[in-house]
């Protein structure tokens, strides 16, 4: 989107800097377009922007635990739980606390699969990859793979439904900020993967069970059809894990979370938050600002740490901001918005932004707060 209308102005008590320095007794307020970078203003209020006393109608910000779903069976993805969804991207989340009997094939759109939980072996056309907590592995659409696990796995399932997953331009940063490509694992043709190739599967025969349009097909080999004897190419699947994570930083100023950017898919993007260190300067902003999201919805899933700008969210959780309106940190958070009483934040968080609207699946009972809309309310 072009925005040929552009003219900076300050009006009345203002900061010049973003995020710094603000009039005393005041609350920024970031209102901008195209998800931190199209043109935006800042507003100075007097009141905290979320200091809302009822919240009514679907336009509210919503939290589910994930810990509540029930674990499927099967272990197969096909049969994770959906949480949320658009034409363009579908969330699940997978429980596999067994090895697959089968092997799983998209053929919607490249799956990013986050463990959240667990640790063990995945097999793919490519070869072996060894997987564990906090790991992302991007899989090409159409590729055929299982999971084996050596601990009970939890992830979280992403599709980048009829497109594929990109590394985002790190502009003047150059490419090698926030991780370097070469840290970027693919699978290999190893012992573990050789092995595996004699295994003829349940009864002696393999099924893969392909995704298109939504809907499941099966196709049954007499044999294992993981049996590459070698592969070249630049299509593969990738593995890193947050670990890895060098976050993009600045002691005087408070990124905004495109910042974090990791994968880029169409319509959406997917970011990664990992322990940093906190602003030092005294007038820096040094929790998320206020900040309208109108062009993109925002989901956070929280896999470990402590979420110091949200107030009883535990790991295992999924936070949903739709767009439309206001918001920001709780008032807890606000509380240290200039002063934090550690060096450093310490959490691992996934946000999907996506620039069309996200629909909630059904969820069982218990899996969402309804509550959630009122926890930036200050208490009496």
């Amino acid at each position: 989107m072009r925005h040929p209308i552009s003219f900076p102005r300050i009006e009345g008590e203002a900061s010049r800097q973003a995020h710094a320095n603000l009039p005393p007794g005041s609350y920024e307020r970031e209102m901008g377009r195209e998800g931190f970078f199209g043109p935006a203003t800042h507003m100075y209020h007097r009141h905290p922007p979320t200091g809302w006393i009822s919240w009514e109608g679907p336009l509210r910000p919503r939290a589910f635990d994930l810990n509540r779903l029930n674990e499927v069976a099967s272990g197969g993805p096909w049969a994770a739980r959906e949480v949320l969804f658009n034409p363009h991207c579908r969330v699940r989340l997978w429980h596999c606390p067994t090895p697959m009997d089968h092997l799983a094939r998209n053929g919607d759109g490249d799956e990013l699969i986050f463990i959240h939980a667990g640790a063990g072996s995945l097999y793919c056309d490519y070869g072996h990859l060894a997987v564990t907590a906090g790991d992302y592995v991007v899989l090409p659409r159409g590729t055929m793979w299982r999971l084996s696990p050596s601990q009970p796995v939890t992830a979280l399932l992403v599709e980048a439904t009829g497109s594929s997953y990109q590394l985002p331009d790190r502009g003047l940063l150059g490419p090698h900020a926030f991780f370097d490509p070469a840290m970027l694992d693919t699978p290999a043709i190893d012992a573990a993967f050789r092995d595996q190739q004699g295994d003829n599967g349940p009864g002696g025969v393999w099924r893969v069970l392909v995704k298109r349009r939504g809907a499941i097909s099966t196709v049954t080999y007499p044999f294992n059809p993981l049996d590459a004897m070698g592969w070249k190419g630049d299509l593969a699947p990738v593995r890193l894990n947050v670990k890895d994570v060098r976050p993009v930083m600045s002691h005087r100023y408070h990124l905004p979370p495109s910042a974090h950017t990791t994968f880029v898919a169409n319509r959406f993007v997917v970011c990664t938050f990992a322990p940093r260190p906190f602003e030092t300067d005294a007038d820096a902003l040094k929790i998320p600002f206020f900040h309208n999201n109108d062009d993109y919805d925002e989901v956070l899933f929280y896999h470990a740490g402590d979420f110091f700008s949200r107030d009883n969210i535990d790991a295992g959780m999924m936070t949903f901001h739709p767009s439309g309106f206001t918001h920001g940190p709780h008032p807890k958070a606000l509380q240290k918005a200039f002063v934090q009483s550690k060096p450093a934040t310490d959490e691992y968080a996934v946000m999907i932004d996506t620039r069309d609207a996200l629909e909630v699946a059904p969820l069982p009972d218990g899996v969402e707060n309804h509550a959630y809309a009122d926890s930036w309310r200050v208490k009496p």
